[in-house]
């Protein structure tokens, strides 16, 4: 039998002691924590956070995927170098959004987590972007309610085994209107965060897709506020930005490189500008090493935020207190495992 169905939507809701929930407005009191590959911890030691970043991908596809794949040790030693300077650069916690069936390794992060001293977070979720090409076979014939009990799964037992357990949800939607598989991941996406308290970050091709999946949402009882509109930068629409934003949701400007420098600076002065600072998140999609590649391939190291980035936010009149929002607090928030529901009442 299904642990979810759909009349568990708001009863998953009861789903542990360590939970905050919100519902109309009101929180249970409960200490705020966040999951890593090493454990919970508490979520104020997460200090400055990466809230979207990778350390080994595989675009083999779904089918093909193995860890057979790739020397872990070869990874370790290639991706650490890399980890520590971004912790002598000042970051804490670093999260790793490649999803299941594009190279997720759980135990490979824990290593690296250990050998850095960084926070780690992986995820659950299924990635249903790039035309669905990492989506295993069977998602196209379970529903939402079974993908949703693998993903709850992972969350209360482990991810393979491991006893390590997801600190987000990571799904992947293409642009436009949802697809059938796309709704379908959106809505195993609500159920588990019901269910569990992680927040759902989604790949998301555009504007029209990330306020379709707000309002799929917000009809199945979740909270903007539960939502990451991953890779928001490519909407060229900036007033479809703003409205996700104002609606709750967290708008993440991802990406960050020396070629979008200027892109981003204006993005985030934007988001001060409209006093939505608060709903914004900043990150880099760095990394990372390429499965299939001799060596890994070229690894963008994760640094340049800090190093380069950050000096010139500060150059254009950005706060040093919007700036530890958009690192410490904002992130601090969006990891806390806390049930955001609707009130069942409105």
């Amino acid at each position: 039998m299904s642990r979810l169905n759909r009349r568990d939507f708001v009863q998953a809701i009861a789903a542990g002691p360590l939970l905050l929930l919100e519902t109309g407005g009101q929180a249970s009191k409960s200490l705020s924590s966040a999951d890593t590959v090493l454990g919970r911890v508490a979520a104020s030691q997460l200090g400055m956070t990466l809230m979207h970043e990778h350390v080994l991908v595989d675009f083999i596809g779904a089918a093909q995927v193995s860890r057979d794949r790739y020397d872990p040790r070869e990874v370790f030693t290639s991706v650490l170098p890399h980890l520590r300077r971004l912790y002598g650069a000042g970051c804490r916690t670093l999260v790793e959004c490649t999803p299941a069936f594009i190279g997720r390794d759980p135990a490979l992060l824990a290593s690296l987590s250990e050998a850095s001293k960084l926070n780690l977070i992986t995820n659950t979720g299924y990635y249903g972007a790039a035309d669905d090409n990492f989506i295993p076979a069977w998602a196209y014939q379970e529903p939402a309610t079974q993908l949703a009990d693998r993903w709850v799964k992972e969350y209360e037992e482990g991810i393979e085994g491991t006893g390590i357990k997801p600190g987000i949800i990571k799904i992947g939607v293409d642009a436009g209107r949802l697809s059938k598989i796309d709704e379908k991941l959106v809505k195993a996406a609500a159920l588990t965060h019901l269910h569990t308290g992680l927040t759902i970050a989604s790949h998301t091709g555009d504007g029209i897709a990330a306020l379709e999946q707000l309002d799929l949402l917000k009809k199945l009882g979740v909270r903007p506020n539960a939502f990451i509109w991953v890779h928001a930068h490519n909407e060229p629409n900036c007033e479809l930005q703003f409205q996700a934003a104002a609606q709750g949701c967290w708008v993440e400007f991802d990406g960050i490189s020396p070629a979008s420098m200027d892109l981003h600076q204006e993005l985030i002065r934007n988001m001060v500008d409209r006093k939505l600072i608060h709903r914004t998140l900043i990150s880099q999609d760095a990394g990372w090493y390429h499965v299939g590649e001799p060596g890994g391939g070229e690894f963008r190291s994760y640094d340049f935020l800090f190093n380069r980035f950050l000096p010139e936010l500060r150059k254009r009149g950005i706060s040093e207190s919007s700036i530890q929002q958009l690192l410490v607090g904002n992130p601090r928030q969006v990891l806390t495992v806390k049930i955001r529901a609707l009130d069942k009442h409105k």
